[in-house]
């Protein structure tokens, strides 16, 4: 069965379909294909993995926006779809769609009778980059605080020396069975809240809770390419389990400064040049910027404002190793605004060669100071004697 399948297609609704919608479908797929109603089924496990995958990208806003614009690819690095590998981390997902109460339960991804295992809780963190180090690649410290198994009692919750006791309505079971009309429903205990043991005689210093917070320092290699908006998940380094399963992870979200020069587009770096009217006109060799330091871009002869010059392989390398992108140089005429003497001579001289019509030659202040002088001196004339 092919996890590119489309989404739409494996939940059976339009693509205009409504939230209800898409979760109703979802909802009578999970129920047809969960692995308690087909015991040693595969097939229908992984129908069960496959509507799941589709609900948790077609039931999130985003993610399904980024779906219908790019497909598949829009949901790489930018808010992926997450791969189930396990029933139970569907149903601790996505459990409350089945709106709690016996179905919740009834449907927990719990084949067997014991205590749930849940898993511990992701943790999220940031990491701001510059272009630069987005552009190379480069390993960053994060700090966080975390929870770890309690030193004192080891994560029991109990007071050294004392330990758990089962609990007494379920029998150490975690879950118990209800009657709902001719149903017998197994669902979770709740004096024990699936634990299966309840503290007696709580640890003084975690109060029972057989975890303490400490703060954790973590190496974070940050892959060459990556763009604003991805994250980079730590496995296992989030939130130990509550009761003896696997711990959650940690994501770093990555965000990236604006950079003084240069502007992206995905692996396309855009740098705005300015150039002289005499450049455009006539040509030139301009030495601009790159990430990797100065280089050499030909100027053709009669280049317009706007036209735009690509620099092939001066961009940002592809987080999936597919090659680097280019910098897209779009020049503008810099007008001067103010000239020389010399220069404004020449310039007029251009004009009237290009039978343009331009603006009358403006006196300076000095300009216009002497003249005064001048004509006072004429009109007043000589001195009588």
């Amino acid at each position: 069965m092919s996890a590119r399948r489309d989404y739409y297609e494996i939940l059976g609704v339009p693509q205009n379909a409504s939230e209800q919608q898409i979760a109703s479908a979802y909802r009578k797929l999970a129920i047809q294909f969960h692995p308690d109603s087909n015991p040693d089924d595969q097939e229908a496990t992984e129908r069960f993995k496959e509507a799941a995958q589709a609900y948790e990208v077609l039931g999130d806003k985003q993610k399904r926006s980024r779906y219908d614009q790019f497909g598949h690819a829009g949901l790489e690095g930018h808010g992926e779809a997450r791969h189930f590998t396990d029933v139970s981390e569907i149903f601790e997902a996505f459990g409350d769609i089945f709106g709690g109460g016996i179905f919740g339960d009834l449907f927990g991804g719990r084949t067997n009778r014991g205590p749930r295992v849940r898993r511990g809780r992701d943790i999220k963190c940031q990491i701001i980059l510059k272009l630069e180090e987005a552009a190379r690649g480069v390993t960053k410290t994060v700090e966080f605080d975390r929870n770890q198994p309690c030193a004192q009692c080891g994560g029991t919750g109990s007071r050294p020396g004392s330990s758990p006791q089962p609990c007494l309505r379920c029998g150490g079971q975690g879950q118990v069975v209800q009657q709902a009309g001719i149903l017998h429903v197994q669902t979770t205990c709740p004096s024990c809240r699936g634990a299966g043991t309840r503290i007696t005689d709580p640890c003084d210093h975690c109060r029972g809770n057989g975890v303490e917070s400490k703060k954790v320092r973590l190496d974070v290699a940050i892959p060459a390419g990556i763009d604003d908006g991805m994250r980079v998940r730590l496995s296992g380094e989030g939130e130990p389990s509550p009761d003896g399963g696997p711990p959650g992870d940690c994501y770093c979200f990555i965000s990236i400064h604006d950079h003084e020069l240069f502007l992206r587009d995905g692996t396309n770096l855009i740098l705005h040049l300015p150039i002289t009217y005499t450049q455009a006109a006539l040509g030139a060799s301009i030495e601009v910027p790159t990430l990797d330091g100065p280089d050499t871009l030909e100027i053709p002869p009669g280049t317009q404002a706007g036209q735009v010059f690509g620099m092939r392989g001066r961009g940002m390398p592809d987080t999936r190793g597919r090659g680097v992108g280019d910098m897209l140089v779009e020049v503008f005429i810099e007008v001067p605004k103010r000239i020389s003497g010399r220069h404004e001579e020449l310039l007029r001289e251009l004009a009237e060669l290009e039978s343009s019509n331009v603006s009358p030659h403006r006196e300076t202040f000095l300009e216009k100071l002497r003249g005064y002088f001048v004509n006072a001196g004429e009109t007043t004339g000589p001195a009588e004697e």
